[in-house]
């Protein structure tokens, strides 16, 4: 049986080879399963298949598994057993996928970016966690932001954008109500999710679509490999981010119909985080692109432990079904069984439900749609063995490939072009109070004193802070918006100079105790001008 052929990909065999036909491949898929039952073999052998057949494929690398795609494989004694028992063993030749590495964090890969304008308030709210109330004050910012022709790119641009929102109070109030109260919590919120390390997120250069659909001069498709393992630490933003992919690529390309095989492959690794406690607006938009989607030559395959962990809705939508062993321990479990059974065509030769609970590992029902879209009936399918390597690849591997990766030279640096946080800041600059004279013999407000701490270059911190907040703010006194302004701005000065001195101290003295004692210093530092500010 020949292993590659043009309009297929093989995925296994049992009394007869299963082949998913790149032709129905939009059509969408699952792929199910317990943990340990060999689904992520599961979607490499996938992801395989389709970048030899020049289609382009995203995933997620929850476990780092994924990574040994870009390695080719070695014959291990498992692999050759399983080639062996599906009559693969004279066609297996071992050999790497072009891949691509991703991170949003920019640590195990190239960093994904996009603007808080690109995200939009909607995606936004899901993110943060935000309520109704909140949501609507958030799109009445994005709007007073178009309106007022602000350019909303990170986190800052979005602060100083609710600032502004508190400030001219009046203005918004033709949007809506705005409470200072709701503003204060979106700010928490936007905190939390700096903490959690959200802000690397956002920000220029953003992606564009095109760099993910790329293909090689030997026509294969590039995999593109996120790293998700440390993602996974946030799980709303994981989902939230592949959501906000999907929704790119369906704004982004033409439509196209049926072709011959896609444009592009989307694997979403523990799909179930994308459904668990989204509101209905969120659920109905999920439910639009995948249905959508295919006629924009996209094919979406979730991947997930439990086929109830799909709505039923979004389930009706994925034609291509694999489906590894499930357990039923537990009441839950049984009606999972049931539901993933009652989902396949059924095949006399065996049932289905008996069948799910006895599968062994690298072992599945599959089902895939026919040449006239009708699922085909259920088999039972030794998943093939992948040519590339099964586990992860090793650090110094993953950056020899990173370093030849073609789009490093767009996205390995950061672009912080002007937009609402400068051009607001400017605005709170100009309009601050002038600061008082100061009596005869008197140094001026704000001027340096013996005390006084200069930064790098002679920049006097306090004297600028002192300059924009107006020295007639009395310790105590609440700030105006426009004062929180010019203290957010100062302070993003203050800490780039702080961290230059830190570095200067920390390579005079030496070693990890020289930074140490860098860091303690500037934090005295910094502590004192600010608190004067």
């Amino acid at each position: 049986m020949p292993l590659l052929q043009p309009d297929r990909i093989f995925l296994g065999a049992s009394e007869t080879p299963q082949y998913l036909l790149l032709g129905l491949a939009n059509r969408h898929g699952l792929v199910t399963g317990a943990t340990g039952t060999g689904k992520t073999v599961t979607l490499q052998v996938l992801a395989e298949g389709f970048s030899h057949a020049g289609v382009p494929v995203f995933c997620a690398d929850i476990k780092g598994d994924l990574s040994g795609i870009s390695r080719p494989g070695t014959a291990r004694d498992w692999v050759v057993k399983r080639a062996e028992e599906i009559g693969l063993a004279p066609e297996l030749a071992y050999s790497p996928c072009p891949t691509v590495f991703w991170d949003l964090f920019g640590q195990q890969g190239h960093p994904i970016r996009t603007t808080v304008s690109e995200m939009g308030p909607l995606l936004l709210a899901r993110l943060m966690g935000l309520n109704e109330t909140q949501e609507g004050v958030l799109n009445i910012a994005f709007r007073m932001a178009d309106d007022n022709g602000l350019l909303l790119l990170d986190l800052k641009d979005l602060r100083a954008m609710l600032a502004f929102l508190i400030e001219n109070n009046t203005e918004a109030m033709r949007y809506g109500n705005v409470a200072r109260a709701t503003v204060g919590a979106i700010q928490r919120q936007l905190l939390i999710l700096e903490n959690q390390g959200g802000d690397a997120f956002f920000g220029e250069p953003a992606l564009a679509i095109a760099d993910l659909m790329r293909t090689t001069v030997d026509g294969r498709g590039v995999v593109n490999v996120l790293a998700a393992d440390k993602l996974m630490a946030s799980p709303q933003l994981y989902a939230t981010f592949l959501l906000w992919l999907m929704s790119e690529l369906f704004e982004a390309l033409p439509e196209v119909g049926d072709p011959e095989k896609p444009r592009l492959v989307f694997f979403f690794d523990e799909a179930h985080l994308l459904f668990n406690d989204a509101p209905k607006a969120l659920l109905a938009k999920v439910e639009q692109v995948v249905r959508l989607i295919r006629s924009k030559g996209v094919g979406v395959y979730f991947v997930t432990q439990n086929p109830l962990d799909i709505p039923d809705t979004v389930l009706g939508q994925l034609g291509n079904r694999v489906q590894h062993a499930l357990r039923a321990y537990t009441p839950r479990d049984q009606k999972a069984v049931k539901v993933a059974a009652d989902t396949f065509r059924p095949n006399p030769a065996f049932k289905t439900a008996d069948a799910i609970t006895e599968l062994g590992v690298g072992e599945a029902l599959v089902s895939m749609l026919e040449p006239k879209g009708i699922p085909s009936m259920v088999e039972r399918t030794f998943v093939r063995p992948p040519s590339s390597q099964v586990g992860p690849i090793s650090d110094d591997e993953r950056r020899a490939i990173i370093a030849m990766s073609p789009v490093g030279m767009t996205y390995d640096r950061t672009i912080d072009r002007e937009s609402a946080y400068e051009v607001l800041g400017r605005q709170a600059a100009a309009t601050a109070p002038v600061p008082q004279q100061a009596p005869a013999g008197q140094p001026p407000a704000g001027a340096p004193t013996a005390e006084a701490p200069q930064g790098a270059g002679g920049v006097d911190l306090g004297g600028i802070l002192g300059g924009l907040l107006g020295t007639n703010v009395r310790r105590g006194e609440r700030l105006t918006a426009t004062q929180r302004v010019a203290r957010e701005v100062t302070r993003t000065v203050t800490n780039r100079v702080a961290g230059q001195v830190a570095a200067d101290i920390g390579r005079s003295i030496g070693g990890t105790t020289g930074a140490s004692v860098g860091r303690a210093i500037v934090r005295g530092m910094l502590g004192g001008i600010l608190r004067r500010g």
